[in-house]
């Protein structure tokens, strides 16, 4: 069990928390109920799409080679036989020079290969009999939209550990997908620590502070497709905590406390780990903000001690919180996607540690620019608001100048199959 406190990289880590993520269990559910799960399986193509030639507009079915010798001076008359509106089909039997009038989306008849459109037709009748004149010639296949010309049967729809998008939504439903495998949502529960802590509909008082990290990191857990458990929080006694977290691990797949983790004489979180005979993966890393957040396991169970500072807990999930969750789910590509940027303000302060940048990505041209987003404190609440990503300051003994170009971590729901760090 790790006792002292050395710190190691990020990317160690994160390597230390993923090589033992146990595999998610899966859930068959109905798509009515699937939007923002991830798929456990791959989907394919039951059939092909369209499943028959459909008309692209509304207009007239005719046979393309009635048209061959059509001109302005020398129009081509065709018989109207029919009418075919979406979702119905024409059954009879077209000849040389007849047309049925078709709608946007209706099957285009067997013997006809091409639609005209309504203007580009003229209209006659003639003894009670309906006729149309075409004075240009016809395409094959014009204004069709081919069978299986979208997706064809056997191709490949979706892959497993997708995410559930609306878009996919309509192409399961489109193929008859009512009911689709997923990943089982993981339990994760939340505590707070500290006496000090005030719930949100609680008067503010002397000393005492709202217990806003729990808020966010639920809101965090949520965005994964995870279920959080609100378990309220830990009072500065060590008895007492202990039982709660005891009890809570029985509740939850994983533990997320914010708070408690460092060397104050109430960071009790430590002495709760070693009660429990928990594995410490790790109790300090090479980062700021957030150096002090510890991992540890409970047989297969995680124990995330997050910084309780609001940026520095904030950072802590995005990092090494959202990779599990979203492997547990059956994403493959957990992790931040990383991209290049510009510095559009100097970070003049030397760091020993790599520094993590709340910040707003401005696009200029073809160039990316990041700038800080307020306050660049661990206690910041508001540079969260707004953030688009963490840009990574590797140390450094003169800090970063203007124009340097540095990586960023970009704060949304994509990800990306390999992890960043190297640092």
């Amino acid at each position: 069990m790790v006792t002292a406190r050395k710190a190691i990289l990020i990317g160690e880590a994160i390597g230390k928390i993923m090589s033992d993520v146990p595999t998610g269990e899966v859930e068959r559910i109905s798509l009515m109920n699937a939007s923002g799960r991830y798929l456990a399986e791959d989907l394919i193509a039951n059939a092909d799409v369209p499943a028959f030639d459909r008309s692209l507009y509304d207009g007239y079915a005719i046979s393309a080679e009635d048209t061959k010798l059509a001109t302005t001076e020398c129009p081509i008359e065709f018989e109207v036989v029919g009418h075919i509106g979406a979702g119905a089909v024409f059954h009879g039997e077209m000849k040389e020079f007849q047309a049925v009038r078709i709608m946007t989306g209706a099957e285009v008849p067997k013997n006809c290969n091409a639609i005209v459109m309504l203007e580009h037709v003229k209209e006659l009748k003639n003894e009670g009999r309906h006729f149309i004149a075409i004075d240009e010639q016809i395409p094959i296949n014009e204004k069709i939209f081919k069978k299986g010309s979208e997706i064809s049967e056997g191709t490949l729809l979706v892959k497993k550990g997708a995410r559930i998008t609306p878009g996919v939504m309509g192409l399961l439903a489109t193929f008859g997908y009512s009911e689709v495998l997923v990943g089982v949502k993981p339990k994760v529960g939340v505590l707070a620590t500290g006496s000090e802590l005030l719930e949100v509909n609680e008067p503010l008082a002397p000393g005492k502070i709202r217990n806003s990290n729990s808020f966010m990191l639920m809101a965090q857990i949520e965005m994964q497709g995870a279920q959080p458990i609100y378990l309220g929080k830990l009072e500065d006694d060590l008895e007492r905590s202990y039982t709660t977290v005891e009890h809570s691990l029985k509740q939850v797949d994983l533990l997320i406390t914010t708070g408690g983790v460092s060397v104050g004489d109430f960071d009790y979180l430590p002495e709760i780990y070693n009660r429990l005979g928990a594995e410490v993966l790790f109790n300090k890393i090479a980062m700021r903000p957030g150096s002090v957040t510890t991992v540890a396991k409970v047989q297969n169970q995680f124990l995330f001690g997050l910084s309780g500072n609001p940026s520095a807990s904030f950072i802590g999930f995005e990092l090494f919180v959202k990779p599990v969750l979203k492997t547990l789910l059956g994403n493959m590509e957990p992790y931040l996607i990383s991209h290049k940027a510009i510095l559009a303000e100097e970070f003049p302060v030397p760091n020993a540690y790599t520094q993590l940048i709340r910040t707003k990505v401005k696009v200029e041209g073809t160039k990316l620019f990041v700038s800080s987003n307020g306050l660049n404190m661990s206690s910041s609440i508001t540079s969260l608001v707004g953030a688009e990503a963490l840009v990574v300051l590797p140390p450094s003994d003169v800090g970063y100048e203007i124009g340097c170009v540095v990586d960023f971590l970009l704060l949304s729901e994509e990800g990306q199959k390999d992890c960043h760090f190297t640092i």
